[in-house]
């Protein structure tokens, strides 16, 4: 199998724990084609926000179609959570030294001013901007803050903060400016006076869209960060009661032989969501000893991880193309649009972020994918900023369309599996261990 060394270069010029014993793919023993790959694909991804970002605000674009084809929206929409996924992977790019660090500080401080003059609502962040800072609305009724968006943007700058902390004079003032931001986050006016946090705030519709958010999936950070403010934080309670339900989030539930631990859906059969689920809310969050009363979040993420990759194994839909090297379901673009792919919402379609973001759970399955997609015969799967978003390996089709919120959590969580980067920055903010601590959790 002949990997494309080549091709990439046009562009650019664990021990695991489970109840079954896991394959690795040991990081040390890599060699030295295994450690290009990998800043190859590490580079592309990051480029779609290095070259690709919005050039007013330097905020990470929420979409880029090579084929100039917007259905869904203005292609100058900006995004807050993608745009946090943005800040992590240029510090990656900055350790990997793909920019410079003075390049890499001259970006972000750039962004930093312009969020500090972009529409905020009690402190937190929309959904979307246009790219003067207004606020663009994600629907009818979401045109105010998004405290799930607010947190993956946060969670970003804080790890920022933590990268420039200690540097020039510059670099201290760039980290508290993004300090000042995260302290003007009212994480407990998202209560709306009750023990759950609630997604969206609108200064036209107010509560209106009512979407409290309880039960395991993607939202875990967002109640992190509500309990490490150092200004507005949320009782505990709000996690335990919210969140965690009082205990009803912990379940039974078996698939593939691999225990599931927390509820992933409510009252019904499912077993797993989507693979973002086990990405969005640990790119800075380290889960390798997270551990609360309910959980250890290390296993809850590594079991979901290879259920995904056990299930496209099994195959129960017969779908052509799925195999060991050919896996992952995530949400994405799709044939008939944006859509959820999961164990129990399969159409063929893969996703490749759902493998590679997932590298530090699934090193060994996730390479084996990073290889079949940058393989010569399926080459047509990859662009300018890596695998394009979704691709039906069976009949072949796939869309040259790439989403902030799938490219770019790519880098950073490879950047994790290794060498922790993220992960260590974002654990060093005491504001962070102080809310662990205040949460009972172990870390």
């Amino acid at each position: 199998m002949k990997i494309l060394i080549i091709y990439l270069s046009i562009f650019f010029g664990f021990c695991q724990s489970n109840p079954k014993p896991l394959k690795t793919y040991n990081q040390n023993h890599a060699t030295d084609s295994d450690s290009l790959l990998l800043d190859s694909i590490q580079r592309q991804c990051f480029n779609y926000y290095w070259l690709g970002s919005d050039t007013v605000s330097t905020a990470a674009r929420e979409r880029i179609h090579l084929d100039q084809i917007y259905e869904w929206g203005d292609s100058s929409i900006v995004t807050s959570g993608g745009t946090g996924f943005a800040v992590m992977a240029t510090l990656v790019a900055i350790h990997r030294h793909f920019i410079s660090r003075s390049q890499g500080y001259e970006r972000l401080n750039h962004l930093v001013d312009w969020l500090i003059r972009a529409d905020r609502f009690h402190g937190a962040f929309p959904h979307w901007w246009l790219p003067d800072g207004s606020v663009k609305p994600f629907s009818k009724y979401d045109d105010g803050g998004d405290i799930v968006e607010t947190a993956y943007l946060t969670q970003g700058l804080l790890c920022a903060k933590q990268f420039f902390k200690d540097g020039n004079q510059d670099e201290i003032n760039l980290a508290q400016k993004i300090d000042q931001l995260w302290r003007d986050v009212d994480w407990s006016f998202y209560t709306h006076w009750k023990n759950v946090l609630y997604w969206h705030w609108s200064p036209h519709y107010g509560w209106k869209m009512n979407f409290a958010i309880r039960g395991y999936n993607e939202c875990l950070i967002p109640y992190i960060l509500a309990a490490s403010s150092p200004t507005h934080p949320i009782d505990t309670s709000v996690f335990y009661e919210g969140f965690m339900k009082s205990g009803k989030i912990v379940t039974d539930r078996v698939m593939y032989d691999l225990p599931t631990i927390l509820d992933h859906y409510d009252n019904n059969n499912n077993a797993v969501g989507p693979l973002f689920w086990a990405q969005y809310s640990y790119l800075g969050l380290d889960p390798r000893h997270l551990k609360d009363r309910y959980a250890d979040y290390w296993k809850v993420n590594q079991n979901h991880a290879m259920i995904h990759y056990r299930y496209c194994m099994d195959n129960p839909k017969h779908f052509n193309g799925y195999s060991d090297s050919c896996w992952g379901l995530t949400s994405s673009y799709s044939l008939g649009g944006y859509a959820t792919h999961s164990p129990e919402e399969d159409n063929g379609e893969i996703s490749p972020t759902a493998a590679l973001a997932s590298f530090p759970y699934t090193p060994a399955e996730s390479y084996k994918f990073l290889k079949y997609v940058y393989n010569d015969k399926n080459n047509k799967l990859v662009g300018a900023y890596g695998p394009y978003d979704v691709f039906n390996p069976g009949t072949g089709w796939t869309l040259p369309r790439y989403l902030a919120i799938d490219q770019l959590p790519i880098p950073v969580m490879i950047e994790n599996y290794r060498s922790g980067l993220l992960w260590n920055l974002f654990m060093s903010n005491e504001d962070i261990q102080n809310g662990l601590l205040r949460l009972g959790m172990s870390y």
